[in-house]
């Protein structure tokens, strides 16, 4: 019999940032951005900006999340700020 040892488990620093772009819909992606130039062109006067969005992956409804830690539920997926931004320039 032959023992092999598992493979030791990548640990991710609290300080190295997570790159979800590559996880990321593209599809979820455009809602984001539609969901996020609405908003604004409903609201111009908003001064707040929002942290990201939660889209629900099957309906792309979706939220524009103002707080410090997005609290999802199991169908959503959060797009942040940065990603959704970096297209619509």
């Amino acid at each position: 019999m032959v023992y092999t040892s598992k493979p030791e488990p990548r640990m991710v620093s609290p300080i190295e940032p997570m790159d979800f772009s590559s996880l990321l819909d593209p599809a979820l992606l455009q809602t984001a951005r539609q969901i996020y130039r609405t908003y604004y062109e409903v609201h111009p006067e908003q001064t707040r900006r929002p942290i990201g969005i939660a889209i629900d992956r099957l309906n792309h409804r979706g939220k524009l999340i103002f707080g410090e830690k997005p609290i999802l539920l199991p169908k959503e997926c959060f797009v942040p700020l940065s990603q959704i931004e970096s297209g619509l320039i």
